[in-house]
């Protein structure tokens, strides 16, 4: 059953050089003990623009288990990209240490979880200003003892509803290199807890993280932020734990983007065939609608079983788009369902979503059995690209290379939180408003580079950003040039909120040619 789910990914940039680097999860025989013989998981460093080397050995990465995810965070606040690995058994925290190299600090750290997990995502829970880590916890599963199962006599994966569920865990960073595990007494629990996708961020436009997890098969939960790290599961009050017929669906990633342009989050939650995926619509403070077959998102994705899922905006026309890599679980083409799938693209066309194909690239041609999604700025020209994940194929790296419009990529460096996880950032120009927030988890069983990129379309004038760092501090800047990188760190002498001051932004560059 573990052969069906795992393939992730994460992008970051481990030696500081300016260039992301891909770390990319492994598998091999999830039941046999000799797991000296295993492969490796990959660390590739890009060492020229578009070019990657092996540099797993070099960085000493020595992880061999049966690994499903992977997220980066710089838990530590020392300036470096450190890795959490999700496996089947034993997880593994990997402590960057500045010289290229990594340390395996799991049992130090107490995040060894050894329940089967698949998603994580690091954020600030509890309000004290370092990052805290939630994991996914699937179902009580043996690989060396496996269930039985299987279909017209054909052996293949177990139904999630003859498996035990297990809780989810979130450890608590007390800030000294340990973490504590403290889910229960947090309030971040649910009944039937299958968790395979997570996103972390604010959901309710309160300044709070909350954390919505997809479920396999039972409702998804929403833990909706109490203040000083307490939660209440409230995804059913709010509208986003069913689909609109009041079913559970076997929810897989978890894509999140504000796409209507009405400052409030959305959600879009990958599934298996036959149920569509799902685009929960964030109304504000009366919860969440699914709209997936108002905006033409429920016929196209029927036959399809999705796994990763982002949502951004790919040709920078002020809109957000959604990329889904598909593939099924099992062989059951004698059922009439595919095996290996090709994958997605919808461009939103306002006010439904038009799936585009069969005109987005060569790649879109093929049929592969996707798992993670990873999005990143690789090549460093201002537009997503994206590190696709395939079971038993190749990874695919894709190039955005869309006509596109002007854009503003912003990287933000908040105090005790270098990747700026929770940093919320409000784009004004003339009349709109584009709404980005830095997340924890996203997609399934991947780690992201930690930017914003915002499309603008045709417009190229000056716009305002609103900031709301994680710890509640605003600022706000006014004429900001376009089509650049901008740096923004948090004032750490504590300049009064709302006051634009140069020392805060850091212009990266000028336009680059062509653009």
């Amino acid at each position: 059953m573990v052969e069906a789910t795992g393939g992730g990914a994460a992008w970051l940039d481990y030696d500081r050089d300016g260039l992301l680097d891909l770390y990319l999860c492994q598998g091999g025989n999830p039941a046999t003990e000799a797991r000296d013989t295993e492969p490796l998981d990959q660390l590739f460093r890009q060492v020229h623009p578009g070019l990657f080397v092996s540099s797993a050995d070099a960085a000493a990465i020595v992880e061999r288990q049966y690994s499903q995810g992977v997220s980066v965070a710089d838990f530590d606040d020392d300036g470096f990209d450190d890795l959490y690995v999700t496996n089947v058994g034993p997880n593994t925290l990997l402590k960057n240490q500045g010289d290229g190299t990594y340390q395996d600090v799991s049992l130090i750290a107490g995040v060894d979880n050894k329940l089967w997990s698949t998603s994580s995502g690091w954020a600030d829970l509890d309000g004290d200003g370092d990052l805290d880590l939630y994991v996914c916890n699937y179902v009580d599963y043996d690989p060396y003892h496996p269930l039985p199962c299987g279909s017209d006599g054909k052996p293949g994966t177990c139904h999630p509803m003859h498996v035990k569920a297990v809780p989810d865990e979130c450890y608590i960073n007390r800030g000294d290199g340990t973490f504590t595990a403290e889910s229960q007494s947090r309030g971040l629990y649910g009944p039937e807890n299958k968790g395979l996708g997570v996103v972390i961020a604010d959901l309710n436009n309160d300044g709070l993280p909350d954390v919505y997890v997809a479920n396999d098969t039972t409702p998804n939960f929403l833990f909706i932020n109490q203040g000083q790290g307490q939660f209440v599961e409230s995804a059913n009050l709010l509208g986003c734990a069913v689909n609109r017929d009041g079913h559970p669906q076997a929810s897989m990633g978890v894509a999140l983007g504000d796409y209507d342009r009405n400052g409030w989050l959305d959600l879009y939650v990958t599934h298996f065939t036959r149920e569509s995926n799902t685009l929960y619509k964030n109304l504000g403070t009366t919860g969440f609608q699914d709209v997936t077959g108002l905006v033409g998102l429920h016929a196209p994705t029927l036959k399809k079983l999705a796994f990763g899922g982002v949502m951004a905006d790919f040709n920078q026309d002020g809109h957000e788009d959604i990329f889904v890599t598909n593939g099924h679980v099992d062989d059951w083409r004698h059922k009439g369902d595919d095996y290996r799938m090709e994958a997605q693209l919808f461009s939103y066309e306002g006010p439904r979503f038009v799936e585009c194909t069969t005109t987005a690239g060569e790649f879109f041609t093929r049929k592969l059995i996707g798992r993670g999604v990873a999005q990143g700025d690789f090549d460093n020209d201002g537009d997503w690209d994206l590190a696709v994940v395939h079971q038993n194929s190749p990874v695919a790296i894709l190039r955005n290379v869309s006509e596109r419009g002007n854009w503003l990529k912003v990287r933000c460096i908040a105090k005790g939180n270098r990747r700026g996880v929770g940093t919320r950032v409000v784009l004004h120009q003339d009349d709109r408003y584009l709404t980005q927030e830095l997340a924890g988890g996203v997609s399934y069983c991947a780690g992201h580079e930690s930017s914003l990129i915002f499309g603008l379309g045709g417009n190229s004038s000056p716009v305002s950003l609103d900031i709301r760092w994680p710890d509640g501090t605003r600022q706000t800047l006014n004429g900001v040039q376009v089509n650049r990188e901008l740096i923004l760190r948090q004032d750490i002498e504590g300049t009064a909120p709302s006051q634009a001051n140069n020392t805060c932004v850091d212009e990266i560059g000028s336009p680059r040619q062509g653009d």
